[in-house]
């Protein structure tokens, strides 16, 4: 008799979990990270504990809309207060150790696909809220947030997830400064 998690599929033939990722850009050409809550104890937690929102896309939801979603879900950034700069090209996949597989999503993806969009923000630091997010209408992704250069970013990150990071920052690096007027 197999046990449970010898039954389970090998990684390899599961399919990926459709998700989103956002990159926040303030004026100033920075990036919005926040340290996960998940992370564990440091030094590991200030080290590679810190990414950019992102989430799953729910059933019938057009990534844009879920990428604005998820973004008011785990900062509470609003729609209102944020531009649509630009949307990757391609989705981005990652996928999870194996140790993470098994236990992750209840075993049922190997990792995720992602898309990514960039959105310019409009809005006052003090709307950024990972404590309380959706005015405390969601539970914290976050335990701390900043606002980091794009040439940080791959370092910031687990390293199974370094490879989509590394495309984002290809991807939104030259979008730079921008200005809420154009």
């Amino acid at each position: 008799m197999k046990t449970e998690t010898e039954s389970r599929e090998p990684a390899e033939d599961l399919p990926y979990r459709p998700c989103v990722g956002i990159a926040l850009i303030n004026r100033a050409g920075l990036v919005f990270v926040g340290r996960r809550r998940d992370a564990g104890p440091e030094p590991v937690a200030g080290t590679r504990a810190w990414q950019m929102p992102q989430g799953g896309i729910d059933d019938g939801e057009a990534p844009h809309a879920a990428a604005l979603r998820e973004l008011h879900e785990e900062t509470n950034v609003a729609a209102a207060s944020v531009r649509l700069l630009a949307e990757a090209p391609d989705w981005l996949s990652y996928d999870l150790p194996p140790a993470v597989t098994k236990r992750a999503w209840q075993g049922r993806y190997r990792g995720q696909t992602q898309r990514w969009f960039a959105f310019g923000f409009l809005g006052s630091d003090a709307e950024i809220d990972v404590e309380r997010p959706g005015g405390g209408a969601h539970r914290p992704e976050f335990d701390a947030w900043r606002w980091a250069p794009f040439s940080e970013l791959p370092g910031l990150i687990v390293p199974f997830k370094r490879p989509v990071y590394a495309g984002v920052v290809a991807a939104f690096a030259p979008l730079g400064r921008w200005s809420a007027g154009a």
